[in-house]
C-alpha cells in the first residue's frame, strides 16, 4: 500500500511536468513567430523611414540633385520613359504604360 502512495504522486508529477513542458514549447514557438514578424516589420519601417526622409518631396530631390549630381541629371517627360527586359536571351525595350486612377 505504501508503494501505491509513492507511485501515484510520482506519476502525477511526471504527467504535470510533461503538460507544462508541452505548453511552454508552444508558447516559445509563438514568441519566435511573433519576433520574426516584428523583425520583418521593423525592416520595412526602416525602409519606409529612409524613403520618407530622403525622397519625401520633389523639392528635396531637386536639392539632392544639386548637392550630389550637379548638372549630371536631365529631366525627362514621363511619356518618354521605357523599360528594359533582360529575362530572355534578347533585350526587349517596352513602352511604359501610365494610367491615371480616380482617387
Amino acid at each position: 500500500m505504501k508503494k501505491v502512495f509513492v507511485i501515484i504522486p510520482i506519476f502525477f508529477l511526471i504527467l504535470i511536468t510533461s503538460l507544462i513542458k508541452n505548453s511552454t514549447k508552444k508558447i516559445e514557438e509563438d514568441i519566435f513567430v511573433l519576433n520574426e514578424n516584428i523583425l520583418k516589420l521593423n525592416i520595412q519601417l526602416d525602409d519606409l523611414k529612409l524613403e520618407y526622409d530622403y525622397l519625401g518631396s520633389s523639392e528635396k530631390l531637386m536639392d539632392y540633385q544639386k548637392l550630389y549630381f550637379e548638372n549630371k541629371l536631365d529631366k525627362k517627360e514621363i511619356d518618354k520613359i521605357k523599360s528594359v527586359d533582360f529575362s530572355e536571351e534578347r533585350i526587349v525595350i517596352n513602352e511604359t504604360l501610365i494610367s491615371k486612377s480616380d482617387e
